[in-house]
């Protein structure tokens, strides 16, 4: 008895062939470089400091910068740095084994730098004779000169960071943001001689609050940029 299929024919037909534009386009594909995120995150530490420093430097260096506590003031900039370097590592390096950027731990040590800083200043605030205080009535520049500060390291570490967060999820660019505000703390904590706690941590500490923010909202489409 023949069965029903036995006549049908199941050879598979010839392909159609490619448009010329879709060979042209494969003819010019490149192999990608890969990522060296090592070098990437030395460059993005190292140029963002050196314009920390240049910053200081432009804006004047702090008066009272040789009469503070010394213990105080290189463990509060040793601080700021630490705020700066630990969200970038785990952000910009994977994990060994893996390709994916770690953006939870990067956003948790953003956040916990932000709410630190703006305690710590409240509370850990020092002065010096030649210190100035001006209470809660002084108007300064220190919030968008430390802005300023941070847009460096955003900006390079986007450019270091693009395609590698195909999502890019706004805590990821949150963490990016609160890193970037750390080097702006760092640069206003050589620049600004004002003394007031309020002022340290509500502005100092604010600069990292506002870059996570600013970035939250401003940088996720650049990660997921190829």
């Amino acid at each position: 008895m023949t069965e029903p299929l036995d006549g049908i024919d199941l050879a598979t037909p010839p392909p159609p062939p490619l448009s010329a534009a879709l060979e042209a386009e494969l003819r010019g594909l490149r192999p990608a470089p890969p990522r060296k995120p090592w070098q990437q995150l030395g460059v993005v530490i190292a140029a963002s400091i050196g314009w920390a420093f240049a910053l200081a430097g432009l804006l004047h260096v702090r008066s009272d910068l040789v009469d503070l506590p010394r213990t105080w003031l290189v463990v509060y900039l040793a601080a700021w740095l630490i705020g700066f370097v630990a969200p970038l590592v785990v952000l910009v390096v994977p994990r060994r084994g893996s390709m994916m950027t770690r953006w939870r731990v990067a956003a948790l040590l953003g956040g916990l730098a932000a709410i630190g800083f703006v305690v710590g200043g409240l509370t850990l605030a020092r002065s010096a004779p030649t210190s100035t205080h001006y209470g809660l009535g002084y108007r300064h520049l220190c919030l968008p000169s430390g802005l300023a500060a941070a847009l460096v390291p955003v900006l390079l570490a986007v450019l270091a960071l693009r395609g590698a967060i195909p999502q890019a999820p706004r805590l990821a660019a949150a963490g990016l943001g609160a890193a970037a505000g750390c080097i702006g703390g760092f640069m206003l904590h050589l620049h600004c001689a004002v003394a007031d706690g309020v002022h340290v941590g509500v502005v100092h500490g604010g600069v990292v609050v506002i870059a996570a923010g600013l970035c939250a909202l401003f940088t996720p489409r650049w990660l997921a940029a190829r």
